[in-house]
């Protein structure tokens, strides 16, 4: 079964290899589709504090009836916070929206915050280093299983290896068909670190593309199958998002290769224009 399927983290932690995203999903709308991917036999659920849906998360969890020990939840501390102590604070809020004891993971959002992304050369090491210290603390509190980081490149991950006993755990990037940063997923996987692929559909822009449509109809499934499964092919946790129920079984429904030249012509694609979603800061925009 595909929701079986894991890695194991540099600390030993089970992460489940297919993951339920929830971004730009309402707080007041996210139970169901959250309680229904469980139901359906997803096992890893994907929030953040910037999403503002983490109540819903958790009440979709509760309403599944599976027991929570069978459930691998992620939430993601602000990008803006670096410094110790709101780290330290944000998380227990986090915590007391999702009426959770404990996350199996948490990470930080972003190497810098969200308004100077593409505006700054400023990583902000020091107060990585400072947000890093409270997962770290939070962790060894029993608040939180396993820790992480989201779209840091090699040198923002190498300043937490050089500064802290505790190595992230993933490193949750966006990678997708014509965005591949083969140079960041070698340095991860090179040291032990997982990745993560979020908008593996380059939020539905992929869906409108000629090749990948075409490739999708060579193999007989859909453009979405077709991206998890490049993802999935590249070792890494991949984090599709869906609130329809056919959809979310057909993204689970995994069970075909890519060959390798087709690998190769997937990944070359490189006129790649993410349409609507162009201001987000994630896919380059500028704020």
């Amino acid at each position: 079964m595909i929701f079986e399927e894991t890695f194991t983290l540099n600390n030993g932690v089970k992460i489940p290899k297919l993951a339920l995203g929830t971004w730009k999903i309402p707080d007041n709308e996210v139970a169901s589709p959250v309680q229904t991917a469980l139901k359906m036999g997803y096992r890893h659920i994907d929030t953040a504090q910037a999403y503002h849906n983490e109540k819903g998360v958790g009440q979709g969890i509760k309403d599944s009836g599976i027991s929570r020990d069978q459930i691998f939840v992620n939430s993601k501390v602000e990008a803006e916070i670096k410094n110790y102590q709101e780290a330290k604070k944000s998380i227990d809020e986090t915590l007391d929206r999702m009426n959770l004891d404990y996350l199996d993971m948490m990470i930080i959002h972003n190497p810098q915050p969200w308004k100077e992304v593409n505006q700054s050369d400023d990583r902000h090491f020091e107060g990585n280093i400072e947000t890093w210290r409270a997962l770290t603390d939070a962790m060894k509190e029993g608040k939180l299983r396993a820790i992480g980081v989201s779209s840091f490149q090699p040198e923002d991950l190498q300043n937490l290896i050089d500064n802290s006993d505790v190595k992230p755990m993933v490193n949750q990037i966006l990678c997708h068909i014509g965005a591949t940063p083969k140079k960041l997923i070698d340095f991860c996987q090179e040291h032990d670190i997982v990745v993560e692929s979020f908008s593996p559909v380059a939020h539905g822009e992929a869906l409108t593309n000629t090749t990948i449509k075409t490739m999708a109809e060579k193999y007989q499934v859909s453009v979405a199958q077709l991206c998890i499964r490049y993802d999935w092919q590249l070792n890494t946790v991949v984090l599709p998002k869906s609130v329809n129920p056919e959809h979310m079984k057909q993204n689970a429904e995994l069970n075909f290769d890519i060959s390798e030249d087709d690998m190769t012509t997937l990944e070359k694609i490189n006129s790649f224009n993410y349409g609507s979603s162009s201001h987000f800061p994630v896919f380059g925009g500028k704020k």
